[in-house]
This record gives C-alpha cells, structure tokens and sequence, in this order.
C-alpha cells in the first residue's frame, strides 16, 4: 500500500497544542501534513487529527485557537504520578492486552465527571459532527477485553463517540459506552499506535509521549519496525524546550498556548528530515 500516512500520538491538552504547533510550523516552511494519505489518531491525537482532516479550519486558524485564552473550568490532573501508575501497571502486564484489561478495570472502577457530562466537553472541543472526506483512523481500547480497535467512517460509530473513547483516560475521564461495549483511551494500547501505518511507505509519526514501558511499545520502536518493513519514517517528539513547556499536568489548558508554541518552534529544525521522508 504505497501513500503517505500522518500518525498523530495522545498527550493531553498539551499535546493538542504542541501536534498542532509542529503542523503549523512545518506548513509554514512549505511542508503541509494534512495532505496525508491516512492520519492516524490516538487521545490528543484523534482531535487534532479530526481537525485537520475536516479542513473546516486552516492550520492557522487551528494554532490561534490553540493560543487563545482557556476558560475558567478547573483543570484535570494527569501529572507524574498518574503515569507513573499507569506505568507500573505496565510493568506487571505480561502484554498489552492483558495491561489494557487492568486498565479498563481501573477505569471502570473510578469515580470521575459523568459520561454525558464528558461528552457534551469533548463535543465542546471537537465541534464537528460528521467524519471527513479525508481517511481518519482513530484508536480506542475495549475496556472488558482490553483489545485496540481503529474506528473509521466505516465502523458505523459516529465521530464525536470515536473520539470520546480515544480520549476517555483510565482514571480521570469515564469510559464511553458504545453499542453497550466501554471503551477506554487508544493510548492504553500505545501512545502512538503507530503500527497500524504498517504498509504505506512514508509515514511521519508525531508523538507528544515518547516514554514505553513493560509491553507497551513506543513511538520509536513502532518507527523503527516500519522502517526495518521498508517505509520511509520521522518520528517527532518533544525536545527539551517542548517538555518544560508542558509544565507537571498535560491536561492544563493554562499550558497549551506555551506547548503550541514549542512545537511551532520545535518545526522549523525538523523540516529537511521531513521533507525526505515525505517527498515522492
């Protein structure tokens, strides 16, 4: 399957912010993702991705809302410790499904905002209703089987429930109920799930959270494999700027002005490698 895929990691609001960055700053050096052939979405990811594939914004418009001031709802917490759970989770998971089975209990177990109170947020941010002509693939984890599914305009789940289940973190966000299945965040399976752009031959993978741990495969290695398949691959990750930019809370709105700036910045070293990988 040759073509160009645009894999877009999670990482909460923060990671929003900072994807949408690098999107913009690469555009504005001439080099426009959104053309890709797929994009692949997962938490953070599936609404930037729905985004940019809707077109209904330009990447310009997208990075000025990004920059725009947050309201005046508190903020979630997902900081060290939290992942520092979710990691020690994963170490005693002998794979990911079996991780993502502990997870959908711990989700299912939490006491957390209501369902129809995070859809109406997530429908808030998302503000489309309808998949867009471009291919969008989208990542959710069953919360019983703990196995990935890839939702798209095929799978019969309309967008905004797509995206809920993707961005629906273990723990702080409640599952989403879809045709009676609970479904929990993509990133359970793998911050990028980059592995499902395993056939097209240039892929740029563009990951807010780079670290592994037990079964869980990171952005690089899941890079690595495409390329040991023989695609063409980048795979972008917060530098040090970028991370410091996020600040302890990646759900912190207040940081998402400062991660989108970052990653705008963050772009403009990356261009030439991006380029190689993306021209035919």
């Amino acid at each position: 399957m040759a073509g160009t895929a645009l894999v877009l990691g999670g990482g909460g609001l923060t990671g929003i912010g900072w994807e949408i960055g690098v999107l913009a700053g690469l555009a504005e050096a001439g080099l426009d993702l959104a053309d890709a052939d797929v994009v692949i979405g997962t938490s953070a990811g599936s609404i930037a991705g729905a985004h940019l594939t809707s077109r209904h914004l330009g990447l310009d418009e997208m990075y000025a809302h990004q920059l725009a001031v947050p309201g005046n709802g508190s903020a979630a917490r997902m900081g060290p410790a939290a992942l520092a759970r979710f990691a020690a989770i994963a170490l005693r998971s002998r794979d990911t499904v079996s991780f993502g089975v502990r997870m959908g209990r711990l989700a299912l177990a939490a006491r957390t905002v209501t369902e129809a109170e995070q859809r109406t947020a997530i429908a808030r941010t998302l503000n489309l209703t309808d998949w867009p002509a471009r291919r969008l693939v989208i990542t959710a984890v069953d919360a019983a089987t703990g196995e990935r599914t890839a939702f798209d305009d095929t799978s019969g789940v309309r967008l905004l429930d797509a995206v809920g289940a993707s961005c629906a973190v273990p723990g702080i966000y409640p599952p989403v109920t879809i045709d009676g299945t609970r479904w929990i965040d993509g990133g359970v399976h793998s911050s990028a799930n980059a592995d499902l752009a395993a056939g097209y031959d240039r892929v740029v993978i563009v990951a807010p959270m780079a670290a592994s741990g037990g079964p869980i495969a990171g952005p690089r290695a899941q890079g690595e494999r495409l390329a040991r398949q023989g695609a063409r691959v980048c795979v972008l990750t917060p530098d040090r700027a970028a991370r410091a930019a996020f600040g302890r809370n990646v759900l912190d709105p207040a940081k998402r002005a400062d991660a989108a700036r970052a990653g705008r910045r963050q772009a403009a070293a990356h261009v030439a490698q991006i380029q190689q990988v993306w021209s035919d």
